[in-house]
């Protein structure tokens, strides 16, 4: 015969305290896996969703990165002609000059950090067709105007929509606020391309070029020619090909973060699991009691499963309340997470708890729900019914 499932129910409120330390414990359990989860997808994320395929990154030959690069006006004129370059309805190019450099903002909280300025002109929001003025426009040319990543604004003093955002030797007047899709664009400032570089004393007016290549062109052959012109020794990679590159720097904060994880979810699980175990091993006398009535061992245990198991579903379901609400509150009181970029400025990375963090989540629980109910049980279910009974 069977025991019936109201059996494991009424088992859950007639031990409804200690029901509820298991429950808070494979919660806190899935709060802390499921929040280092989405710290690290939520990193990849951000580095991996930069750059577009159709587009190339130009710099000078040598250089890793757009702040140790510097490229000519006419070395811009030349390459925005090139056969292999997408035009827009216009037929103009779709070629955007680029200045970068990275200097200190004053955060609100009184700290200083590194920013990366964009210098722009028009085309660089065709070039990069991922970014979206969500808030005000764009900027003027030549007019001291900015335009902020969504991720800066508030972060900084003056970073917000008709205020003054203050670096370099001038105060930039904020008239726009972009996203691009939560990639590290939008940890950026973009000004005027030629303000930029006055700003900063370059000789040089750009840092590098992007461009789209045209559909069915040949991109290796365009890369060939950028990189076979013994003008200017530049040479030309994929924009995603790029920035993976540049996620390289974020390695040691992976790593990091992998590492804080593992022990953390370890002890977690271990400390719920062992609260299970404990929930079950407590009534051994009522495991010999239903072994003396004539239940079967598998009849028990699968009635301590199903009873375990529902408890760590209902940890599962508060911890996951638990973490979509711990994200929010630091996303609503912090705001993003900065980490320090391969061009020394701070990229923002905004906490987003998504599907798969939960459903790793989901597993963890329905583990320890699974092993820390169904060991205690299977011993405690082998004890002939008088030696359980004895324990009383």
């Amino acid at each position: 015969m069977s025991l019936p499932i109201s059996y494991s129910v009424r088992n859950v409120r007639a031990r409804l305290r200690r029901t509820s330390l298991t429950i808070a414990v494979i919660a806190l359990a899935v709060v802390a896996s499921a929040v280092f989860l989405a710290l690290i997808s939520s990193l990849q994320r951000t580095l991996v969703s930069t750059g577009s395929p159709a587009n190339l990154v130009v710099l000078r030959k040598g250089s890793d990165n757009d702040g140790s690069s510097m490229l000519t006006l006419e070395a811009y004129q030349a390459i925005r002609f090139f056969d292999g370059i997408a035009r827009n309805a216009e037929g103009q190019p779709i070629v955007s000059p680029e200045m970068v450099v990275q200097p200190t903002v004053r955060a609100v909280s009184g700290t200083r950090e590194n920013v990366l300025a964009r210098g722009v002109e028009p085309m660089a929001l065709v070039v990069h067709d991922r970014v979206r003025i969500v808030a005000g426009r764009m900027f003027r040319p030549s007019s001291g105007e900015a335009v902020l990543g969504a991720g800066t604004v508030g972060r900084y003093q003056g970073a917000r929509l008709g205020e003054e955002l203050a670096f370099g030797r001038r105060r930039w007047r904020v008239v726009g606020i972009m996203e691009a899709a939560g990639s590290s664009f939008e940890s950026e400032v973009w000004v005027d391309a030629r303000e930029l570089a006055s700003d900063a004393n370059r000789p040089f007016p750009y840092s590098g070029i992007r461009l789209r290549v045209a559909a069915g062109a040949d991109r290796d052959a365009l890369v060939r020619r950028i990189e076979d012109d013994p003008r200017y020794a530049l040479e030309a990679k994929p924009e995603t090909d790029y920035y993976a590159e540049q996620a390289k720097s974020s390695r040691s904060l992976y790593v990091l973060l992998v590492v804080l994880a593992v022990p953390v979810g370890i002890a977690a699980g271990l400390g719920a699991a062992n609260t299970m175990f404990a929930a079950v091993q407590a009534r051994t006398v009522e495991i010999g009691t239903l072994r003396a009535l004539g239940f079967s061992r598998a009849t028990i245990l699968r009635a301590f499963l199903l009873e375990s198991f529902g408890v760590a579903m209902v940890g599962f379901a508060v911890g996951a309340v638990g973490t979509l609400a711990l994200a929010a509150g630091i996303g609503a009181v912090l705001g993003d997470i900065g980490f320090t970029a391969a061009t020394f400025t701070t990229n923002l990375v905004a906490l987003r708890v998504g599907a798969g963090d939960l459903a790793a989540a989901f597993l963890f629980a329905a583990a320890i729900g699974i092993i820390g109910g169904l060991l205690p049980a299977w011993r405690a279910a082998r004890l002939r019914p008088v030696e359980a009974l004895r324990k009383a």
